[in-house]
């Protein structure tokens, strides 16, 4: 792939079928190994998918930021699924420092990374990340930027007037809500982060996702899409369908949302 096509915009749906915490006692249909996640994948790119954001699991099924298993998923979906994006992440879960988590990336070199601003950057020293974000963009890297709240947003607009996060077009996950126990997500939770981002966009080129916890998953990213965003689903964040069944596997949550979109006219709207 091109820069540029690196940095176009993302896939209207990612999926994030696993996640960090989550276990085959949530779901037996969670992917865990390498392979479970790729067959995983291609099942949800059938289904209207077009991007993997993937988490890999060490022999106990604990997440793990190890390059040479994330190396080995990337060759893996470049052979069962070479048109599907596949994205993998830095998230800390508390164990992981900035260094270890910029280490992963240097040494896997993906096509795309989410990355959270507070875990990377958690204070006012930024020589390391600017350095560290300067390569990503010179290597063609698609980052997105994963914030939880209205101030991490605003802090993702100070560090790019900044120059600590370089270039004019970027990509967002926007949070709604907290890995916590029992969260239910809604979709008034958008508002305000939409608020900040249209005060503060300027001529930043961003192109933006959600991603929602429990019940009203898909009633979320079907908002999301209305007001111009993409989606990411899948048992990272919810295991139940939009009318409260849990679903039978990942590509049931792609199919469900995909349904719900079309109802709305917004598949449509979104490729159009």
């Amino acid at each position: 792939m091109s820069q540029s096509d690196l940095m176009s915009p993302l896939p209207l749906i990612m999926v994030a079928p696993n996640g960090a915490r989550r276990t085959k006692a949530d779901h037996p249909a969670l992917p865990v190994t390498i392979a479970e996640t790729v067959a995983t994948a291609k099942a949800c790119f059938e289904a209207g998918a077009g991007a993997l954001h993937a988490h890999v699991r060490d022999a106990t099924g604990a997440h793990v930021l190890d390059a040479g298993l994330y190396r080995e998923l990337l060759a893996e979906m470049r052979s069962a699924v070479p048109g599907m994006l596949a994205q993998i992440t830095t998230e800390a879960v508390g164990r992981y420092s900035p260094g270890e988590q910029r280490a992963l990336v240097r040494d896997v070199l993906p096509d795309a990374v989410s990355i959270a601003l507070r875990e990377m950057i958690p204070t006012d020293d930024v020589a390391a990340a600017q350095a560290f974000y300067t390569l990503l963009h010179s290597r063609g890297c698609a980052v997105q930027h994963i914030v939880y709240d209205a101030a991490d947003l605003d802090r993702f607009f100070d560090l790019t007037a900044a120059g600590v996060l370089p270039g004019n077009r970027h990509q967002l996950l926007f949070v709604l809500g907290r890995y916590a126990v029992g969260q239910q997500s809604d979709p008034s939770d958008l508002e305000p982060f939409l608020d900040t981002l249209q005060g503060r966009r300027g001529d930043l080129d961003l192109d933006w996702a959600v991603c929602a916890f429990g019940h009203q998953e898909t009633a979320c990213l079907v908002e999301a899409v209305r007001r111009g965003g993409k989606a990411r689903i899948g048992f990272e964040n919810s295991l139940w369908n939009a009318d409260g069944a849990v679903a039978a596997d990942n590509a049931e949550r792609v199919r469900d949302l995909v349904s719900a979109l079309e109802g709305d006219g917004l598949m449509r709207a979104a490729s159009a």
